[in-house]
């Protein structure tokens, strides 16, 4: 099952892909793509609706972050060993946790905003995993059953903010229109293995990343486990579970996003983005 949200910012409304690809809307059903529907319960219950006594959605309408209520967006740094190659760093001996804010959240096809000041931002096609139920302290073995599904997300990055500007990562990650998520989220049961799935990033046609997640350092379940030793996971949170080769900081010599670039990017089984960089408006 793919589930979305359509419209508007900020009025976004549910909705899940049919068989034919057509987008039905949900909002006689749920009111949101969130916590009340991420358990296997309520993914069942919604499973159990024939999608074609939905009403349609037209094709060109905006998507939103396929999820709603995000309390925590977490990331996970250096977490492929070729990346971690790429960039001249050691493969961490625990995952290298921060936060992403929140408020950096907007759809998979949202423009790409270059912040005032940047001159080095950068893109990372990243697997992410969505909460359908809370977890704490769970084993390894467990976590799986915790996890609502996947989606796409793109952990953008402004690198001059991240390591040149003193103190953590976040103020690297957080600008506004930094993490796109999306189209969809794929439930669980749709992707039988999450690391061994293909994923690729352009940029103005170019190749840039083609990666595969069987190059995770830590798993996904190892990582759902492991966050759960130090925090609640509540439903809706996104852990954005880091990426392959290819970002613009590992090319010799390095390459930035500027005005006017496009951006698109996937992950087999879960669609694709497509984002026009621009200039920050504000």
């Amino acid at each position: 099952m793919k589930l979305l949200r359509h419209g508007p910012r900020g009025a976004e409304k549910p909705g899940m892909l049919d068989a034919d690809g057509n987008i039905r809307d949900l909002s006689g059903v749920v009111a949101d793509i969130g916590a009340e529907v991420l358990s296997d319960a309520g993914l069942e219950q919604l499973r159990a609706i024939d999608p074609a006594g939905l009403p349609l959605v037209e094709p060109s309408a905006r998507l939103g972050a396929c999820v709603a209520g995000t309390g925590k967006f977490i990331c996970i740094g250096l977490n492929y060993s070729d990346h971690a190659a790429e960039t001249g760093a050691e493969v961490p001996p625990e995952p290298i946790i921060f936060m992403k804010a929140t408020s950096a959240i907007c759809g998979p096809n949202d423009p790409i905003i270059i912040p005032r000041d940047s001159v080095k931002t950068d893109w990372e096609v990243e697997l992410a995993v969505i909460i359908g139920t809370r977890a704490k302290y769970v084993s390894p073995g467990q976590a799986m059953r915790h996890v609502a599904g996947y989606s796409i997300t793109n952990d953008v990055s402004e690198r001059g903010f991240q390591i040149e500007r003193s103190g953590q990562w976040t103020k690297g990650k957080s600008c506004d229109n930094f993490g796109q998520i999306g189209p969809w989220l794929v439930t669980r049961d749709e992707v039988s293995d999450p690391q061994e799935l293909d994923m690729w990033l352009t940029v103005n046609g170019q190749r840039m990343q083609d990666g595969s997640t069987r190059t995770m350092v830590y798993d996904v379940a190892y990582l759902v486990s492991y966050l759960s030793q130090f925090m609640s996971l509540m439903p809706g949170d996104v852990i954005s579970t880091g990426t392959p080769p290819g970002v613009g900081m590992g090319l010799k010599p390095q390459r930035y996003l500027v005005p006017g670039d496009v951006v698109e990017l996937g992950i087999a089984g879960l669609g694709q983005q497509r984002q026009d960089v621009i200039a920050d408006p504000e």
